[in-house]
Formats: structure tokens, sequence, C-alpha cells
């Protein structure tokens, strides 16, 4: 549900396209933070650069309530570029930051085009994106997963913790889908409910060590004086853990298996659970993509690009790759 402050002294299209995103496209709450953010960041630029008596108003104060239907049907892709420009020379944003919110512009246009009938034509629809550097995901190898699971074997939530760090490694779920996780989920057909992004559904099988894993967090899951009986992870509060608690769950264990200072990170388990899954198991890619909750193909297929990464390292990594040829094949 959108938080009603976030929807304060936005323009009446802006608010229209939010709701749209919630009810229409079910997008999460930070996806329509964010693109509510962008858009409200846009139409302040417009206003102040339009208005030189607003020129000293620092951005933030600028109020956007004159942008109605007129309004948008001004703005060109000259005033995006120029916003665009802005951002980067004045905000410090970086090319994923602008890239955002060129997509933010161009999305929010093509609704006041398609649903709103503002234009004719959607001015925005050309408009380029600055290109950004693709890395590949860091994870894991599978004998450092095995040593982040081995050495969770003492403390007083060593059961709970274990079972959160196999089903990262095993399911590749998200922090918030972890977190969200109540004891309903779990069925007795070994398969486990998942409420993704845009609370869209997904059912996941639990393998062998899955089960195993939450079997024996479950036999010690406290059952008295919880604030939530729901939940399928507790905290020392014994009320449903929360994301930060799980964040430092885990960075502690990195410490512990000296995986630490490395940049590996709660995110980092789901990129481990998804490429041992594709480079061990054969795994579909359309298989994978249902699994991870991807929206689009094109964000699985980075798993493919990490396996082809691997084999040329491998080649590279054998000690007859640096031999070269006698010096008369050379001149042949």
């Amino acid at each position: 549900m959108i938080n009603p402050d976030l929807l304060e002294n936005l323009p009446k299209a802006v608010v229209d396209y939010l709701n749209y995103l919630e009810v229409i496209k079910q997008k999460s709450a930070l996806t329509i933070s964010e693109y509510a953010h962008d858009l409200r960041t846009f139409f302040r630029y417009l206003v102040k650069s339009r208005n030189k008596s607003l020129w000293d108003t620092p951005l933030e104060e600028i109020d956007i309530s004159v942008v109605d239907d007129d309004f948008i049907k001004s703005v060109t892709p000259s005033d995006a570029y120029a916003f665009i420009a802005y951002c980067k020379r004045f905000r410090g944003n970086k090319a994923a930051a602008r890239a955002r919110k060129v997509v933010s512009i161009k999305r929010f246009f093509r609704y006041c085009s398609v649903h709103l009938e503002i234009f004719d034509i959607n001015p925005m629809q050309e408009l380029e994106s600055p290109s950004v550097k693709k890395t590949l995901p860091r994870y894991l190898t599978l004998e450092q997963s095995l040593e982040l699971l081995n050495c969770i074997n003492e403390g007083r939530f060593k059961e709970r913790d274990f079972c959160i760090i196999t089903l990262f490694l095993n399911c590749g779920i998200r922090l918030s889908e972890l977190t969200g996780l109540n004891l309903n989920d779990i069925s007795s057909d070994n398969t486990m409910r998942i409420l993704g992004k845009g609370d869209k559904e997904r059912i996941i099988y639990l393998n062998d060590a899955c089960q195993k894993a939450v079997a024996r967090y479950l036999r010690v899951r406290p059952a008295e004086g919880l604030k939530d009986r729901n939940a399928l992870f507790i905290s020392r509060n014994m009320r449903r853990i929360n994301p930060r608690s799980v964040q430092n769950i885990v960075q502690n264990i990195l410490k512990k298996a000296g995986l630490d200072g490395q940049g590996f990170s709660v995110h980092k388990l789901r990129h481990t659970a998804a490429t041992l899954m594709y480079q061990h198991g054969e795994i579909d890619l359309l298989v994978l993509k249902e699994l991870l909750g991807h929206e689009n193909l094109s964000t699985t297929e980075i798993y493919t690009h990490i396996a082809d990464d691997q084999i040329k390292k491998s080649l590279e990594s054998n000690p007859l790759s640096g031999v070269s040829p006698p010096p008369d094949v050379l001149e042949k």
C-alpha cells in the first residue's frame, strides 16, 4: 500500500501513475517510492529552471503544484537530457542512477500518452539512457559456501541461523522474502510459498538440506511469548526477525568463516544459489527465472555470463597456458 505521505503535493498525473503502478502493475512499495522520488525531482528541476525567481531556491523547496496537463505537454526530450546532465554534474548521480531516472521519465510519459491521452505522440519515446557498465555479480564458490555452513555450529541461535543460510544458498530467495516467511508457508509436501516483489507468489521445492534445516530449527523455535506467532524466523526479542538483523547475522557468519571484507552480503548469497544451480545443476534458464522470481529473462541471463567467465578463467589458469611455440614455428 502506498504511503499517503509519498503522494503529498505531487501533480495529479503523477499520483494517477503511482496508483496505476500499485494496483495494475503490482509494483513493490520500494519501486513506487523510487518512481515518485525521480518524478518529483524531475518536475522540481523543470519548475525551477523555467522561473528565474526560483534559481536561488533549494530544489527540495520547489512547489510543483503548478504542474498540470498543459505543463506536461510542454516538456521536451531536451528538458529531460538537461535534467539528466544536472543530475550528473550537481547531484553526483552515477550512470546507473541516471539510467533509472530515464526509465522513470519514459514510463511516466508512456502512461500519460496511452492512459491519460495527454499526447498524440509520446515525446519521450526515443529518450536514450546512459550506458551502464555491466559487472558480473559476486558469489561464493561451492567450497566457500560449505565453509560458511560448517562454521555455524555454536551459539543460542545456531539452528535458526543455519536454517537461514541454508535457505539463502539453496533457494536463492531475497532478504525481504525470507523475513516475510510465515509458519504456514512451509507445506507438508516439502514446498515453500514465497511472497515476492509486487506481492507475486511462487512455490519453491525444498530439497533435502532445506527440509532437514527447517525441521531442526522448528524443534527449537520459541512457542511462548511471541509477538508474532505466524512468523517463521523469530528474533531474540520474540518478534519477527527484521532485515537488519539478518544482515548482521550473515556478516558475522562471513567473518567467522574468514570471508568478510570480500564484498559478500545477503544478496550475494542469492547470486551464489543461482550460480551454483546453473553451473552444477544443469538447470534450464527459464526454470531458474521462475525459481528466482525474476520478471524478465534478461535479468536471469547474467548467470550464463558467469559460467562463461568461469570457463575462461579455468582455461587461463591451465599451467600450460603461458607456453609459447618455438621461435622457428613463430617465423613460419
